[in-house]
């Protein structure tokens, strides 16, 4: 199944269980997409016919190994070009998401390389997400949910989900972002820089900190 669609549903499963361990449902998954519950249904058949994903009536997706090797690699193509876009284009974090959507469907992979030799192979993206290398192997550390941490833990900010830009410019204006160093005091309120800052609303569901 050689198609954009194809991806794009790979590549959700797949980031849905990158940071925690639940599998995906199929109305999650049409939530995420943004399609109606019978298209996720007609795809995940097909998906699942061929050898993409396992899955049984009314239960979890989950990817195969071929599907998760096929999703690392869709994975790449959109974390390569947002670092791109921030690096090379001055593209700022909340920014860059929509754009490679498109542009990951778009480009060789002769001119992905490229850009990955560009920017020195980076690991991370803007939002602290992994960068699979070009085998599929991705390195992250150990973590915790910021909205799960106790109270007094202190931790470097490893990643911001960047699927609500305007929750990312909030955090950007208070000085929240990847590779800070927090403590966390409880009540959406955390210490950064020596000063006691109060989180924007989601901003607990949406960092993830240094174990």
């Amino acid at each position: 199944m050689a198609s954009p669609a194809a991806d794009d549903y790979l590549k959700t499963i797949y980031s849905h269980t990158e940071w925690q361990d639940e599998a995906i449902t199929p109305s999650a998954l049409a939530a995420k997409l943004g399609v109606a519950p019978s298209s996720v249904t007609e795809m995940v058949k097909k998906l699942a016919a061929g050898g993409l994903v396992s899955h049984v009536p009314y239960g979890a997706v989950r990817l195969t190994a071929t599907g998760e090797a096929r999703a690392l690699g869709m994975v790449r193509r959109h974390r390569l070009i947002e670092t791109w876009l921030v690096s090379e284009f001055g593209y700022a974090w909340d920014e860059v998401h929509d754009e490679a959507e498109v542009l990951e469907h778009a480009i060789s992979d002769r001119l992905l390389g490229k850009i990955d030799e560009r920017l020195g192979h980076p690991r991370f993206d803007p939002h602290g997400d992994a960068i699979p290398d070009a085998d599929g192997y991705v390195h992250r550390e150990a973590f915790l949910l910021l909205g799960s941490a106790p109270a007094s833990h202190e931790g470097r900010v490893l990643r911001v989900s960047d699927r609500d830009p305007a929750l990312l410019r909030a955090l950007e204006g208070i000085g929240l972002v990847v590779g800070r160093v927090v403590t966390v005091e409880g009540g959406d309120r955390v210490t950064l820089g020596g000063s006691t800052v109060d989180l924007p609303t989601g901003a607990g569901d949406a960092i993830w900190l240094t174990a």
